[in-house]
């Protein structure tokens, strides 16, 4: 296990989770009320679910980046996509004396020890990415919801009245923003009747699976005419099997704004369009956040980090250096 600190020094475990509702609350109210900071640096201990996703690194490293600018302490550890380690490394935090945790749960709902821990410490708790039920004093992230239903509409426009097969390639097995992407891309592409989703496997948001699971669905599903993958990695992955197979008759549809996809949306016509995750403002705002909440300052139980569609029209404009492109 590591530990990692503005100082670069390293340490050793972290977080666990979060809770979502719907108005404002007193940043001491939600999980644990004693270790308030009036003066000082704050103590943050960041537990992060992977970094095994583009996505979750420059979440973490943009974390780390906005700690040190305000002069805070910063723990991490990443739970590599296993539950108790999670736990067991939320538990390492409290022991560190963290003042709030940031936590981006494997699983909502397996870190419910790490939440019973945090509370009986009296250390405060926001979730970032994933949202838990109960538990935390607010949750900085974005609605997923929205962001396939903005990629399923431009997935119905590009598809137009004649429709077809769309193959969709999924994240995470019973994972909450799979869920949600699944069920606003289907919300989005309903006004074009002539459009069928074909579920294909889960591929944890990472290229490699998808390439390999992307020459199996192409084999078994000639007459496609669209895919839809719930991360541009992923998307990019089966683009790449298209390419070879010499089928750029195929869309290609992606979420989380990479900047790869993005260039790719802006060089070309296949790759057609996603919708914006820059996990830089998310790790910043989730800082922040904690913050306020480890001084006692009211935050909304749902911080949004904000979501836009990139197509055609604006792809060029958001091209940069960045691994992922930043809201407009």
């Amino acid at each position: 296990m590591r530990f990692a600190r503005a100082s670069k020094i390293a340490l050793g475990a972290a977080v666990a989770a979060a809770v979502v509702a719907a108005c404002s609350v007193p940043g001491d109210d939600a999980a644990g009320s004693n270790k308030t900071v009036t003066d000082g640096p704050v103590k943050i201990g960041f537990s992060q679910a992977t970094q095994q996703s583009p996505f979750y690194v420059a979440l973490t490293d943009a974390a780390e980046a906005e700690a040190q600018a305000q002069g805070n302490e910063f723990f991490h550890a990443d739970a590599n996509g296993d539950v108790t380690k999670q736990n067991n490394d939320v538990q390492d935090l409290i022991t560190r004396g963290v003042n709030v945790l940031v936590i981006n749960p494997v699983d909502p709902k397996g870190v419910t020890p790490s939440l019973a821990a945090a509370q009986a410490a009296g250390v405060k708790v926001i979730t970032v990415d994933r949202p838990v039920d109960k538990g935390a004093a607010s949750f900085v992230g974005r609605d997923n919801k929205a962001m396939g239903e903005l990629v399923g509409k431009a997935a119905a426009d590009a598809l137009g009245p004649t429709g077809g097969k769309i193959i969709q390639i999924q994240g995470d097995a019973g994972g909450a923003v799979a869920r949600d992407r699944r069920e606003g891309f289907l919300a989005g592409v309903s006004a074009q009747p002539g459009i069928t989703v074909v579920d294909g496997p889960y591929c944890d948001y990472t290229r490699s699976k998808a390439v390999t699971a992307m020459q199996d669905l192409l084999q078994a599903n000639p007459d496609l005419k669209a895919v839809y993958a719930q991360n541009d990695d992923m998307a990019l992955g089966a683009l790449q099997v298209l390419t070879e197979n010499h089928r750029a008759d195929v869309k290609v549809f992606g979420v989380d704004g990479l900047m790869e996809a993005v260039r790719a949306i802006a060089s070309g016509d296949q790759y057609i369009a996603t919708a914006l995750n820059d996990p830089n403002a998310e790790g910043r705002l989730a800082i922040q956040t904690a913050v306020k909440v480890a001084r006692g300052e009211s935050v909304p139980e749902f911080v949004d980090a904000g979501t836009n569609l990139v197509n055609k029209s604006n792809a060029q404009s958001l091209q940069g250096e960045s691994t992922f492109a930043a809201g407009e």
